[in-house]
């Protein structure tokens, strides 16, 4: 066997129907969606919540960062009860909770209570995208994890980007309660529409636990697997340290918009979109590229990734160092925005590529705790704190610097990632096509 088409003909298997694996795949993307605008909701109505409650910069970034927070403490139990139990139940629990919770918070009377409110906003959504990324893993090729795990992944940037224009828009017109309201009642509908149309796969027998039909496993045979492929645990780590410049830009690119460039909150939301909306592009086509080198050149989905953390650094930290604000900056802000997402498909393909098929969302979730905990949580929280000491400009030009300690980690998990493909378990769970939607 060639070592160039390893990553394709270890793990080949039979994927659904195109026209079934396509459907499932849009509303996964919708939810997904969804998902990131009720996240990123807040971050427009800084301004205003800073004048109602006097708050500081530190306290607004927490509204960002306890969603992140409370996600990675729920990822793995929520992610491994979903891998032994039902991933379609679990999604569609998921998606009712973080609605809800999101239009819980226009009802918030005092910042401690639209913390709380937010941080339930995160237990719902801690295990939805690596619930979701495993569904869509077993629905399509192989030869097209990266690109279809990024344009997954696409949507959560998409939904930043609503996420922040939508909250500005409605905050001003109607205040910071009704933008709450507004954007929880779509999770609503595409949670049931997702119970009856999307089919769960069958569960895979994790190594040792075939008499109990592979949904009882000792917890250490459970960690043991998970700790077998030292390519994931590096990945992870070093995806972390990628998103603290990501979530930072989701966080306070708005308001250095509205501080340093005079533009309305509204105005520096939209234009902030802008730039998110790159990084959502930018992850897209880096997975592209990625499944496009692979066949070539086995460790792409890590090289990629690796040497655009390099230039995200370069972009970014230039631009809130060495000029004032103005079109050159900015040219240089959404070039790095271009850059700073493209690890999302192609680590996300890796991790699932080396782990066990039977583990695969729990997998899915080590990863969403390093890059919640570390990237989503750390971006905003630091950057407030750098903030409040140093000023803002200062702040974002040097957060972006931790992108290349995780250039450091994707070209260590090089090393060892053709070795874990080789040694992941083979064996692809089935797909259940007792019930798949109709033609029209």
């Amino acid at each position: 066997m060639s070592i160039n088409t390893l990553t394709y003909e270890l793990s080949d298997h039979t994927p659904a129907p195109r026209r079934y694996a396509w459907a499932a795949f849009a509303i996964l993307f919708g939810l997904m969606l969804v998902d990131y605008v009720d996240r990123q909701v807040v971050v427009s109505m800084f301004s205003h919540l800073k004048a109602e409650w006097n708050l500081s910069d530190s306290q607004l970034g927490g509204l960002v960062s306890v969603v992140s927070i409370t996600v990675a403490l729920g990822a793995v139990p929520l992610s491994l009860l979903a891998d032994r139990w039902s991933r379609v139940k679990s999604i569609f629990l998921m998606a009712l909770i973080w609605s809800l919770a999101t239009i819980s918070c226009a009802f918030a009377a005092s910042y401690p209570q639209l913390l709380a409110a937010r941080s339930v906003v995160g237990l719902g959504e801690a295990a939805y995208g690596t619930v979701g990324a495993a569904l869509l893993a077993t629905l399509f090729p192989v030869r097209m994890r990266s690109t279809v795990l990024g344009a997954f992944f696409l949507a959560s940037l998409f939904g930043s980007v609503l996420g922040v224009v939508l909250g500005g828009v409605i905050a001003e017109r109607w205040g910071w309660q009704s933008g709450f309201g507004a954007v929880g009642i779509p999770g609503l509908l595409l949670a049931l529409i997702f119970l009856l149309v999307v089919r769960d796969y069958k569960t895979i027998a994790l190594p040792g636990s075939e008499a109990s039909g592979g949904k009882h496993t000792a917890p250490g045979a459970i960690v043991a697997a998970l700790l077998r492929p030292r390519t994931m645990l590096v990945a992870c780590l070093g995806a972390g340290f990628q998103l603290l410049t990501l979530s930072m830009t989701y966080a306070w690119l708005p308001s250095y918009l509205n501080r340093y460039y005079g533009l309305a909150p509204g105005q520096a939301g939209i234009k902030a979109g802008l730039v998110v909306l790159l990084g959502g592009i930018g992850a897209f086509v880096w997975g592209v590229v990625a499944d496009r080198l692979t066949p070539r050149i086995p460790n792409a989905r890590l090289y990629v990734p690796a040497v655009c953390a390099v230039l995200t650094t370069l972009f970014m930290s230039t631009a809130f160092a060495l000029l004032p604000p103005g079109n050159a900056q900015f040219a240089l802000i959404a070039t790095g925005g271009l850059l700073m997402a493209a690890n999302i498909g192609p680590i996300s393909a890796v991790v699932i590529d080396v782990v066990h098929p039977g583990l695969r969302a729990t997998a899915g979730s080590v990863l969403s705790l390093t890059q919640n905990l570390f990237g989503l949580a750390g971006g905003p929280l630091l950057a407030g704190a750098l903030s409040d000491a140093y000023g803002l400009p200062f702040a974002l030009s040097v957060i972006p610097g931790f992108c290349l300690l995780a250039a450091t980690c994707f070209l260590f998990a090089a090393r060892t990632y053709v070795f874990d493909l080789k040694h992941a378990g083979n064996s692809e769970p089935a797909i259940d096509r007792t019930i798949e939607p109709q033609p029209a």
